[in-house]
Formats: structure tokens, sequence, C-alpha cells
């Protein structure tokens, strides 16, 4: 089957594949050196592209705006090591849960954002009995309420943030505190006595460029521009939250499996330079706060790879490895497009094949091609990029899960 001439979405050209597959078959004899030394199937966590894509990031606003922090999202993946080693690089951690506020606090992270709707009390006790090292981001009208309810009965005076909803839209709406709701939340923090605000957050997700939050900038600028004096007094940052998507865009399958679709994405530097300026122009004449980030698919994404065994060539077109896309925890590559990489046979060219996994049932794909020369049972594949949204859902559906190693 051939790709529809009136698709919406660019074809991937060759060149660009070639880019992204030819630099790790020059690091392969590393990566079967770690299968030999491990065994297989196994997450590789490539320490030193985290701490550059974290470097990268941080360079790109800081160098840009007087005051930055940044916070890495949990959720993105919620590896331990990945976590420690940012941790290690100066970044803060973001959390959405209980759950991944526990596990920070046991890291050590210094520096905690707490967001997410749906807080229950003892996760609002928790972030309560860390005020040095957490800060809440309150996410509606009622979790306020909660929280000033603890804070009362513990006589505690503590400074949380709100989360701003900029596009109250469909179920957009589940996140962060209306602006119709904003200015008479605003004076209930103000009458109160134990509870004061020290920020704002407002997020995005799924960013192929910087329109959107752009606009989202844009509507907060103006939200603040009606915010009382002394509760903009009050607010020492200012989040602009995450979604930054990476910079070789978002790849998908196509009916061809040789031809894959391509929505390309801003590089790193034109979100830095367009954000900064819709920051210095929207929310700089009401505050001077220091701005802060959440990036997750950005850092972790390329960091982490996925490798496999063939274990049964059942058909010349089709073989069965010793994982199962339980790895991933989602039927994956059913949509999404990644290269799978023989390893053991390398080579640029794409050929035909099902790469299936070994759970017992048909949605357990890897991928409908790989690069080589040939595959046979035994040979080593990597299915590179895994770094966000799939170690964070893996689940314990069948076979075991992979270990990991840090390389």
């Amino acid at each position: 089957m051939t790709l529809q001439a009136d698709h919406p979405h660019p074809v991937m050209t060759p060149e660009f594949l070639t880019s992204q597959v030819g630099p790790l078959f020059d690091r392969s004899q590393r990566y079967l050196e770690t299968v030999e030394t491990h065994g297989s199937p196994l997450y590789l966590l490539d320490s030193a592209k985290l701490a550059d894509q974290a470097a990268r990031f941080r360079i790109a606003f800081a160098s840009r705006l007087p005051a930055t922090r940044f916070y890495f999202a949990v959720k993105s993946n919620n590896m331990p090591d990945i976590s420690r080693i940012l941790i290690s690089k100066g970044f803060g951690l973001d959390v959405s849960s209980g759950l991944e506020l526990a596990a920070a606090l046991d890291l050590g992270a210094e520096e905690i954002i707490f967001s997410g709707p749906g807080k229950t009390r003892d996760e609002l006790m928790m972030a309560a009995a860390h005020p040095d090292r957490v800060t809440l981001l309150m996410d509606s009208v009622g979790e306020c309420r909660r929280f000033m309810g603890i804070l009362a009965e513990k006589s505690q005076t503590l400074s949380a943030g709100i989360r701003l909803n900029c596009q109250p839209e469909g179920l957009w709406r589940k996140f962060g505190i209306l602006p119709d709701q904003v200015s008479s939340l605003i004076q209930e923090i103000l009458a109160h006595p134990f509870l004061s605000c020290s920020g704002i957050q407002f997020h995005s997700s799924w960013n192929l460029t910087p329109d959107r939050q752009k606009e989202i900038i844009r509507h907060a600028g103006a939200l603040l521009g009606q915010m009382p004096a002394d509760f903009l007094a009050g607010c020492r940052f200012i989040d602009i939250g995450g979604g930054y998507w990476p910079e070789t865009g978002e790849w998908l399958v196509s009916d061809d499996p040789l031809c894959h679709y391509h929505l390309p994405a801003a590089p790193l530097d034109t979100f830095a330079q367009e954000l900064s300026k819709a920051v210095t122009d929207h929310v700089m004449p009401h505050m001077s706060p220091v701005i802060c980030f959440e990036p997750g698919r950005w850092i972790c994404h390329d960091a982490v790879h996925i490798v496999v065994q063939v274990i049964d060539k059942k058909m010349p077109d089709m073989v069965i490895t010793d994982a199962g896309t339980n790895a991933v925890g989602w039927e994956r590559f059913e949509s999404d497009y990644f290269p799978v990489l023989n390893l053991t046979r390398p080579g640029l060219t794409e050929q035909p094949c099902r790469i299936l996994g070994s759970l017992c049932t048909p949605h357990d794909v890897w991928g409908y091609s790989f690069f080589g020369s040939d595959i046979q049972e035994g040979d080593i594949l990597m299915i590179p990029f895994q770094g966000a949204y799939t170690y964070s859902l893996r689940q314990s559906f069948i076979k075991p899960l992979p270990k990991t190693v840090v390389i």
C-alpha cells in the first residue's frame, strides 16, 4: 500500500531518517557489549545524552532571561536514575502525585514543584510537611480551600502557588483555576491568616511550535494586569510549564512500512527566543519574577533506548523478540514510528518485516520494518528514542519488564 497523495502530514525524507539512524549504528558495538554483559531485554539510559539535553535546555532560556529555574517533569519518565542525574545537574523535579512526591523526597531533591488536579488530603499534608523543599501548586478553588483548612488546623503559615487555566476549552478545563474564578480566590488568599501566594503556573502540552505557549503567556499577562498590587508583590515566580516537543518532531506510521510521516518541530532556540520575548512583553511589565520551566519529553526522549533479541523468525517477513510492548505500556508503534535497528547486522537500508513482541496479543508490535543487512534468530535489535512516556507507562503484563542499565 502507498501513501495518500493528499494526506495532511508530510512524508519523512530518507536523508533525515539516515541522519538519525547512522549515529546510532556508529555506537552499536557499545550497545552490543552492554547486552553481552547484562543480557536482554534492556532499557539503556545514555547518561551523557541526558546531561547534554538538560544543559542545552537550561542555557537556551537562562541566556535570555534574568532569573530562571528548571524542573524535570517526572511523569514523562519516572526512572529514578534519570531524576538522580538531573538533580546532580541542578534541576528540580516537577511531580504530579503523592507517589512521585515521595520518590522525589527520597531522591534528595531540594526543589520540588507539586502540581496536578485532585490532590488528596494526605498529599496536601505531605506537601505541607516539607515547606523548605516543596512548592504546592493549587489546582482549584476547592483544593485551595482544603489546603487553607489544613494550615489552620496546624496553625502553620505557608506560601504556595496557583495554577491558572488560560485555555478553558474542552477537557483542558480539568486543569487549573478558570479566569472568572481568579479574582475572588485572590481575595480569599489575601484575607487568610496562614496562606500566601508565592507564584503562578500555566501550561500547555504537545507543542511542536511555541505559538500556543505564546498565546497563553499573552492571556496570563492580561490576567496579571487585573490582579491586586499586594498580591503580585508576594509572587516570586511564574512557571510557564513544559510540553516542548523534541526537535526531531513527531514521527507517525503509514500504510507503507517503508514510508513514514514526519511532523517537524521548531528548534529549541526558536522556543527560547520567542517564549522569552513573550514573557518580557507580557509578564515583566507587571512583576519581575523567576521564570520556571518544566521540560519532560524534550529532556529524556533521546536518552533511553530499548534493546531486544530476536527469538523466533517465524516467516521471512515476521520475527518475534524476547520482550513485549508492556515495556512501553501501550500500543505505541501502531501509530508512532520509530526505526528498528539490527545492531548485529547493521545497514542503512530499511527493509519491510513485522517486528513483534512475545506477548499473547496481536497488538504487540515494535515496528513494520528494520534497518540492517538481514535479520535472523539471535540478532540484537534496538528501538531508539524511548525516553518519554514509555518507562513511566510500563506494566507487568504477561512478560517480565526489561532491566535498566546506565551507560
